[in-house]
């Protein structure tokens, strides 16, 4: 066990070295000035794609400096709008979140207007939406329940006693809450009215409960989450947080974007595209569940997560330092370099990108995006 532990540590050392690896420099970007620096906050599952787009677009730009740090997306948008951070660049695994905490477009409340004699709060005028993702359930090639994933019976699987079943809590990172999506597809798609509760029933101190509201099925993540020891759950911040676990053998499975897994090596379990939050064509049946958090962290916005195809946003929060190296690096990001670069690490790439406010959209990026059409979503 102590051997395991080890390893679990060396394999989550090297994923934050990827991490880090660009934010080696930010010492020494302190003594830059804002013109040749740009610090960007990345959803965890671009951790790698971004790791190798920051030195390329240094490459090309000669005397920038760039700094990178990744969380959970819901944690990325906190970082600006709660903790007061400064970032040049903000991407999102799920674009419905910008709209949500930064624009106040989502189907919850806007944020609330600040008091006279408070700053006003970090916003964005627009989102970008530059690539797609779908979930997966990656599996340990360690775990000696990998030849019962590889046939591909993935609930049996999955409800088998003694299976390490990890998860990126929903309150903090969209793979968690699209996870819980994925469950109740599922159990609509099969038919198996217990489904969900197999999974989930016993395993978090605050039971998730599901309820019939307008024509979906709300599932209610409580304000206080936390699994309970023994019951093979194991809940983490955020989901690449996990595939140390999975990578080491600690887990048995988890669900996962399907570039994550790919990036890593980590067999996995295809998922129907009527389930797997990867297809347009079942966006209405994906909008037949959705999550809603109560978590008082969420203070200006009642959140409300609706099933959706997956889609990614980048945007530039209204407290950038360096609002036009900003724009210079997301014309890269969308342009043919940035693209290869999402291509060679299966992150499929949205060409042109759908942006929600074009009319706000920097001019450098209007050759690259489109402006979506009335009534669409990402």
């Amino acid at each position: 066990m102590a051997g395991r532990r080890v390893a679990v540590r060396a394999a989550a050392v090297a994923l934050l070295g990827a991490a880090l690896l660009l934010g080696l420099g930010a010492a020494g970007a302190c003594s830059h000035s804002s013109s040749d620096s740009l610090s960007l906050v990345d959803a965890a599952s671009l951790i790698i794609p971004f790791a190798q787009l920051a030195p390329a677009y240094q490459t090309t730009h000669p005397g920038v400096h760039v700094t990178t740090e990744s969380h959970g997306s819901i944690q990325v948008i906190r970082q600006v709008t709660d903790l007061g951070r400064s970032f040049d660049v903000l991407t999102s695994a799920d674009a419905g979140l910008v709209a949500m905490m930064m624009e106040g477009e989502s189907g919850g409340a806007s944020p609330a207007s600040p008091a006279p004699s408070a700053s006003p709060a970090p916003t964005a005028d627009w989102y970008a939406v530059f690539a797609t993702n779908r979930m997966v359930l990656a599996y340990s090639p360690r775990s000696r329940y990998a030849p019962l994933f590889a046939s591909g019976n993935w609930i049996r699987a999955l409800t088998t006693p003694g299976v390490q079943f990890g998860l990126a809590d929903p309150r903090f990172d969209a793979t968690g809450y699209r996870a819980l999506m994925v469950l109740q597809l599922a159990q609509r798609q099969y038919r198996d009215d217990h489904l969900f509760a197999d999974v989930t029933v016993g395993r978090f101190s605050t039971p998730i409960t599901v309820a019939r509201s307008g024509g979906r099925d709300v599932i209610d993540v409580p304000q206080l989450l936390d699994a309970v020891s023994g019951t093979g759950l194991v809940l983490r911040g955020a989901s690449i947080e996990l595939v140390a676990l999975l990578e080491a053998g600690d887990l048995d499975c988890a669900f996962e974007y399907e570039s994550v897994a790919r990036q890593h090596h980590l067999p996995f379990v295809t998922l129907p595209p009527q389930i797997d939050l990867g297809s347009r064509r079942y966006a209405a049946q994906y909008a037949r569940v959705a999550v809603a958090i109560a978590f008082q962290r969420f203070a200006t916005v009642k959140p409300v997560f609706v099933g959706a195809p997956i889609a990614y946003a980048v945007t530039i929060p209204s407290t950038a330092r360096n609002p036009g190296g900003a724009a210079r690096f997301i014309a890269f990001l969308l342009g043919p370099q940035g693209r290869r670069i999402l291509a060679a690490n299966f992150q499929p790439a949205v060409t042109p990108a759908l942006v929600d406010h074009f009319d706000k959209l920097p001019a450098a990026l209007r050759p690259l995006c489109v402006a979506m059409k009335s009534g669409e979503t990402p």
